[in-house]
């Protein structure tokens, strides 16, 4: 037997996990009050796991947190409850809500009001309230163009903004997670993930997901060439009717910017095979706060809003 034969190959998900497995024990082992980010969605659910494979069986040496825009998906937030019940874990809850009670930030009106971009000041108020240092996302470079810019870790400064040119190198899998009072990190351990690579690992662990990634009949309207669920927390336009659709969501977030793509995959793998064969990102595909369009002005302006 030759020295090359010996060698264990491991296949592109073992490889993945094994970075993002040390990226989580480096978090525990360089940062005092790391908190994982977890909102019942697909990515969050596989840092679970990694999680699990990283500190079991003992617990886990940060608590849960879940910015709650109190407009999610009910299978969303059913799963979340549940699932950390069944890991035994603590979970904190930032409401977006309380912001908007307090004062801390102003809820938008009108059929594209969304409180998806009110979740940063909540998150930093809660990282303040309870100390932590360091959040752990499942964000991947593969999302958007603006992500693919972040490091593994990613510093923010004493008023949690982001400065590319304030990044620390992170050569040969080093990471510097030294910080400043008052500063915080974002930590990406799945940075490097594809979409695709999220569903083969949900495939190959097993994991379970809410039924929302999966096709169901839904209640819909359309806007801007996306699909909508029916809700109270969406106000439509008068022209916006609703209508049945098959449908699954890539990617769940809050309601009013979330949207759903015609599916029939009800299974893992055969949502597998459609991501594999899809040429758009999830974000760009199914996330309304990605899209600002003319098009969208123009409504605004049609019905009086703008």
């Amino acid at each position: 037997m030759t020295t090359t034969d010996s060698l264990v190959r491991l296949s592109h998900l073992d490889t993945l996990e094994s970075e993002a497995i040390h990226i989580m024990r480096e978090v525990a082992a360089e940062l005092e009050r790391p908190v994982l980010l977890f909102s019942g969605g697909k990515d969050s659910i596989v840092l679970l796991r990694l999680a699990e494979k990283a500190f079991r069986p003992g617990r886990f040496p940060f608590p849960l947190m879940h910015v709650d825009t109190g407009h999610n998906f009910p299978e969303a937030i059913e799963f979340r409850d549940r699932r950390v019940a069944e890991l035994g874990e603590r979970l904190v809850i930032a409401s977006v809500q309380e912001s908007i009670d307090k004062g801390r930030v102003v809820e938008q009106t009108g059929p594209r009001a969304s409180r998806n971009q009110l979740q940063t000041t909540t998150l930093l108020d809660a990282m303040a309230e309870h100390g932590f240092d360091a959040a752990i996302g499942g964000a991947r470079r593969d999302e958007e163009r603006s992500r693919a810019k972040e490091r593994i870790f990613s510093f923010r400064d004493d008023f949690g903004q982001w400065d590319p040119r304030a990044q620390r190198p992170e050569l040969w899998n080093l990471y510097n997670g030294r910080i400043r009072k008052g500063e915080q990190v974002r930590v990406f351990p799945i940075s490097n993930w594809t979409e695709l690579d999220v569903w083969q690992y949900v495939a190959r662990e097993r994991l379970e997901l809410p039924a929302i990634y999966f096709s169901h009949r839904r209640e819909v309207f359309e806007r801007d060439g996306m699909l909508y669920a029916a809700s109270e927390f969406v106000e439509r336009y008068p022209h916006e009717d609703t209508f049945e659709e098959d449908v699954r969501f890539r990617t769940v977030g809050d309601m009013s910017c979330t949207g759903g793509v015609r599916s029939t995959a009800r299974t893992i793998d055969a949502v597998v095979r459609e991501i594999a064969a899809t040429r758009v990102t999830e974000r760009g595909e199914t996330r309304a706060d990605d899209k600002v369009s003319e098009a969208a002005m123009e409504d605004r302006k049609r019905v009086g809003y703008f």
